[in-house]
């Protein structure tokens, strides 16, 4: 807009033989300093660092110089005015105040230079009067395009960092749903196949002996494939839609019927209503006593297991208690880690009482509202 005002003062002034205007310098320095703006604004879009600044700084005086010396109007004194704007981006406020003093300065040498006594001149006092005033502006006008852009900078840093936080909390949804999947088909379809697996050596070793118990040790493990591709098909239909209605007696009393009369020897003791306790609790304590079969199955070579299972007003408590070989409790394999973690989300925890040659005690307690435990930092 400066460019252009001054544009006209100076074609005006140059028809109208109200100054001597060199049109082809003149048009000439406007048009490079609009184009000295362009390419600054292309090449440092934000922030013009101090050197290039500089330097720009620089080519607009003498583009300044030229211009004013072309212009019969008088007017491209004006053009002083960008010299503390544009240097407020680069440098700061105290350099762009300290070149608003020097143009001042440098205003007031040219009267001296060219006007005598020009103090005494109403014209030449009141143009310096005026330019002051535009510095003053400009500068002021500087300082809230400086805040503008320093705001600007600061929301797309802050939408970078949303964008990364985005991606971060997707990360770890992606991660949070891999483990609980992985804890499904570890505590679903692992104690499936590790029942399959004990009721097919059964089969085998009854095979010449006994064949009617292999017959019905295979039967058992058609039974327990089966429900393995239902605890499938359950978990697919889950991250589908909504989950159908949990009974976690009915799950429990069909646990104990799927080991059949293969080992160990499985009974369960259950008392308490859980019509108080939400799906994720009740699936937290269903998967725990199928992990704690399973591994009195599979690792302690237990014949016997008892799940005990109590329900009140105070929170829910799972015991599996087996009396096979035991373990060292420090020696925890993916199993308990996964009941650990499935238990944990539910605002309770895991007890594990064991050692070599006299069974494994294996207790959960969940309070009666883990959602609020859950939410404890």
């Amino acid at each position: 807009m400066l460019y252009g005002a001054i544009l006209l003062a100076g074609v005006y002034a140059g028809l109208a033989g109200l100054g001597r205007t060199r049109f082809d310098l003149f048009v000439a320095g406007l048009l490079a300093l609009f184009a000295l703006d362009v390419a600054e604004r292309r090449r440092y879009p934000a922030r013009t660092p101090p050197g290039p600044a500089v330097a720009l700084l620089a080519g607009r005086l003498a583009l300044f110089v030229v211009v004013a010396a072309a212009d019969g109007s008088g007017l491209s004194r004006a053009l002083l005015v960008l010299v503390p704007f544009t240097a407020y981006f680069a440098f700061g406020r105290t350099v762009a105040i300290a070149l608003g003093v020097a143009c001042v300065g440098l205003v007031i040498l040219s009267y001296e230079l060219t006007v005598p006594r020009w103090y005494t001149e109403t014209e030449q006092v009141s143009d310096l009067l005026m330019f002051c005033v535009g510095l003053v502006l400009t500068i002021a006008m500087a300082a809230v395009a400086a805040q503008e852009q320093r705001g600007r900078a600061r929301l797309e840093q802050s939408h970078r960092q949303l964008a990364a936080y985005a991606e971060q909390v997707a990360e770890l949804s992606a991660a949070a749903e891999r483990n609980r999947v992985a804890r499904d088909i570890h505590d679903g379809l692992g104690h499936h196949l590790t029942a399959i697996a004990v009721l097919l050596e059964k089969a085998a070793a009854f095979r010449d002996r006994d064949p009617a118990a292999a017959d019905r040790a295979i039967d058992d493990a058609h039974r327990s494939a089966r429900r393995a591709l239902d605890d499938v098909r359950q978990s697919v239909g889950a991250l589908r839609g909504p989950a159908a209605p949990f009974c976690l007696s009915s799950a429990l009393a069909d646990l104990v019927r799927q080991s059949g009369d293969a080992p160990p020897d499985v009974s369960l003791d259950l008392a308490g209503d859980e019509s108080g306790y939400d799906l994720p609790t009740l699936t937290a304590l269903y998967r725990a006593a199928q992990e704690g079969l399973t591994n009195a199955r599979r690792h302690a070579g237990a014949t016997r297991v008892t799940l005990t299972v109590r329900l009140d007003g105070a929170g829910a408590r799972l015991v599996v208690a087996d009396d096979g070989r035991g373990f060292r409790p420090e020696r925890e394999g993916f199993g308990l880690l996964g009941m650990r973690e499935r238990v944990q989300l539910v605002g309770g925890r895991i007890d594990v009482e064991s050692r070599p040659e006299a069974g494994t005690n294996l207790t959960v307690t969940i309070p009666r509202e883990p959602a609020a435990a859950g939410t404890a930092p």
